[in-house]
């Protein structure tokens, strides 16, 4: 089984930037296929962010794409995802995922003045 640590969350003002990281152990995230971030706001469901296949084909929200961009470094066996052009509406926890589920505790990201 796969363990994920998630980091990288915090306060930031709107227009800024964060990177998210997400390192996973016990299992290659070469042989992986899907890994990601969901993330869930204040009173909604949990919803899908970005999405990463093994072999490097990205897929994004709509209300993220251009903003986000995921990658990976399979030496060091971590998916990140960068964070540009932060809206308030981006505010949620955020959690690493891969096939299976979301198994991470998650990260707090807030985007305020």
């Amino acid at each position: 089984q796969v363990q994920l640590v998630e980091s990288g969350g915090g306060l930031v003002q709107p227009g800024g930037s964060l990177r998210l990281s997400c390192a996973a152990s016990g299992r290659s995230i070469f042989s992986i296929n899907y890994m990601g971030w969901h993330r869930q706001a204040p009173g909604k469901a949990r919803e899908f962010v970005a999405r990463i296949t093994s072999g490097g084909t990205t897929n994004y929200a709509d209300s993220v794409r251009g903003r986000f961009t995921i990658s990976r470094d399979n030496a060091k066996n971590t998916v990140y995802l960068n964070m540009n052009s932060l809206k308030p509406e981006d505010t949620a926890v955020y959690y690493c995922c891969v096939t299976g589920g979301c198994w991470g505790q998650g990260t707090q990201v807030t985007v305020s003045s």
